[in-house]
């Protein structure tokens, strides 16, 4: 066999000393001899340790931390805790008792069901309050109100609550508290039927010509027949408070005063009579007052007695 040219064998890399930790070096590089520091190299070799960016990215770009220079992290730097601001918490209000007696199954069932979206133990305090609402509003129209702000507290996002308690603010005299509370109440259900009231509260407030854009808004002719009416009655008393009288008498005019079956057909006839009577037109005011006590047979008003002056 013939022999073959004996070629060097590749030189075995040198093994290096290497201190625990220390990567071995690559070709080409040099190992600098002894302790001596290793200077830097690349583009950042002439920039200072701390002039360099934040591991992560440039410290330019939009939001990143600045560097400091004494090691702390500026992302650390945050003002003492502060107390609670006791303004923005739910301020503690006044119950009114409520007679052992009084269960909230008093309540119509549409009420009731309304309820159900609270905890069993909150519905029952919300429904023994609007019941002390219906039980006291005649007789202590102070007391209900405050039923129907604990009521309010307690379930302040169900319309039918809201509305309850705006209705006994109303009955109190705080027109201010029941305005808000049947705002509330018609954003959270659409329903128009408050209107008037409302446009009562604006009357009670001082405030006329708002009530009377309430009575022209275009939600007036969603009311049913018997708050239609009342928005006249409640339109022709902001006339009156502007000194319009004569305007209040046209407000109150319509086909409705010929009606004597309804129940807003007392009222009608009561306020029309009254406002023909300051508007100084005595006879026909007389007239009508007869018209009224003709069909007031509870004597729940003093027409009778008005139609004989």
């Amino acid at each position: 066999m013939e022999d073959r040219e004996q070629r060097p064998s590749r030189p075995s890399r040198p093994v290096q000393n290497l201190k625990p930790g220390e990567r071995p070096a690559r070709s080409g590089e040099r190992r600098p001899s002894g302790d001596a520091p290793r200077k830097p190299s690349g583009p950042n070799s002439q920039r200072r340790r701390e002039d360099l960016p934040a591991r992560g990215g440039s410290s330019n770009r939009a939001g990143a931390p600045r560097q400091t220079r004494d090691g702390s992290d500026p992302r650390g730097a945050r003002p003492a805790p502060m107390e609670r601001d006791q303004s923005r918490l739910r301020p503690r209000i006044f119950e009114p008792d409520i007679p052992e007696d009084v269960t909230g199954e008093e309540l119509e069932k549409s009420v009731r069901a309304e309820l159900l979206s609270l905890s069993a133990e909150n519905a029952k305090v919300v429904a023994r309050h609007l019941v002390c609402i219906n039980l006291y509003q005649d007789t202590d129209p102070q007391l209900a109100h405050k039923h129907g702000v604990a009521a309010a507290h307690h379930a302040g996002r169900l319309a039918v609550v809201r509305e309850s308690a705006g209705y006994a603010a109303y009955r109190a005299g705080h027109y201010e508290i029941a305005l808000k509370e049947l705002r509330a109440a018609n954003r959270i259900s659409g329903d128009v039927s408050s209107l008037p009231v409302m446009a009562d509260c604006e009357r009670g407030l001082g405030n006329p010509l708002k009530a009377l854009n309430l009575a022209g808004s275009p939600e007036v002719k969603r009311l049913a027949k018997p708050e239609e009416i009342e928005m006249r009655i409640v339109a022709a008393g902001a006339r009156r408070d502007l000194g319009e009288l004569d305007a209040a008498v046209v407000t109150l005019t319509c086909k409705e005063l010929n009606n004597e079956t309804e129940e807003w057909a007392l009222r009608l006839r009561y306020a029309y009579a009254d406002a023909l009577d300051a508007a100084g037109r005595k006879d026909e005011a007389r007239q009508w007052f007869t018209k009224c006590a003709e069909i007031d047979v509870d004597e729940f008003t003093d027409a009778a007695e008005r139609a004989d002056q």
